[in-house]
């Protein structure tokens, strides 16, 4: 009987080694090496895996630019800079740079625009928006909750003075994190040399929007009259900018009514020092 046992074991034991042989060698015999410019080019990524370029994180990304599977381009992080890098590791040359673009909050209404109730729950923009589209009257405007600072990876954004989102241009990279994030869709990504914004998105009528709001555009339309370079247009009661026309000459700040069009750099030094 213990001989029998024995021999059950060394078989086992055998069967066992074979086993882990035979696994090895399909291990080397099939391995698929890594492609060595997969490597080269999560170094030259920034590796924020903020996730904009549309994939999980760096690695992801870098992978699929490798396997022909996504443009060298996707990286608003790393800009120009990083793509050029990344075209000499793939021998592709990267054609006509766009401007860097950065989120812009496109309201400023917060202390300005009253409350229909006040809202003591989850301190979560999509909270407060479940609730009846959120404590404001407005309701395409900045909840001012931080839902947008809690996802931002590069710290670029706060909470203002006046209860709503502001971003810091020094530390903004673009990635367009926020402006998925955001319930209310009041963040766009716009040149980052731009100056003059819109800080409305109000769709109502100019009548109803100063019922609620001090600085929201009332459709009056003296900024299109002003303009000279026919860069802003109100469509859907409310003014918006072409960035390829405007030239910052600053006629539409100047004459509008309620405040809605602002020159936004005048505000840079005060959003950077807050942050």
């Amino acid at each position: 009987m213990n001989q029998l046992l024995g021999i059950s074991t060394m078989v086992m034991g055998g069967t066992g080694v074979l086993f882990a042989l035979l696994l090895t060698y399909t291990s080397k015999k099939f391995a698929v090496e890594k492609d060595t410019r997969i490597e080269e080019i999560e170094e030259v990524l920034p590796g924020a895996n903020c996730g904009a370029c549309g994939y999980p994180g760096c690695s992801a990304y870098a992978e699929a630019i490798v396997q022909d599977e996504a443009s060298i381009t996707l990286c608003p992080v790393g800009g120009t800079n990083v793509a050029s890098q990344i075209g000499g590791i793939m021998g592709i040359e990267v054609e006509g740079a766009n401007e860097p673009l950065i989120a812009r909050i496109k309201c400023d209404g917060g202390k300005n625009c009253t409350n229909t109730f006040e809202y003591r729950g989850i301190q979560d923009c999509h909270a407060a928006d479940a609730l009846h589209g959120g404590q404001q009257s407005c309701k395409y405007g900045c909840l001012g909750l931080g839902s947008c600072v809690a996802v931002c990876p590069f710290g670029a954004i706060n909470i203002n003075e006046n209860g709503v989102a502001e971003v810091d241009p020094t530390k903004c990279t673009g990635c367009g994190v926020c402006v998925k994030e955001c319930p209310k869709a009041v963040i766009d990504l716009v040149p980052q040399n731009a100056k003059v914004h819109v800080l409305c998105k109000n769709k109502e009528r100019g009548k109803e929007v100063r019922q609620k709001c001090q600085v929201g555009c009332i459709a009056c339309k003296i900024c299109e009259r002003t303009c000279e370079h026919d860069a802003i247009k109100v469509e859907n009661n409310v003014a918006k900018i072409d960035y390829s026309k405007c030239v910052n000459c600053m006629a539409c700040v100047n004459k509008c009514p309620t405040k809605a069009i602002k020159d936004v750099s005048k505000n840079e030094a005060s959003v950077c020092c807050h942050s």
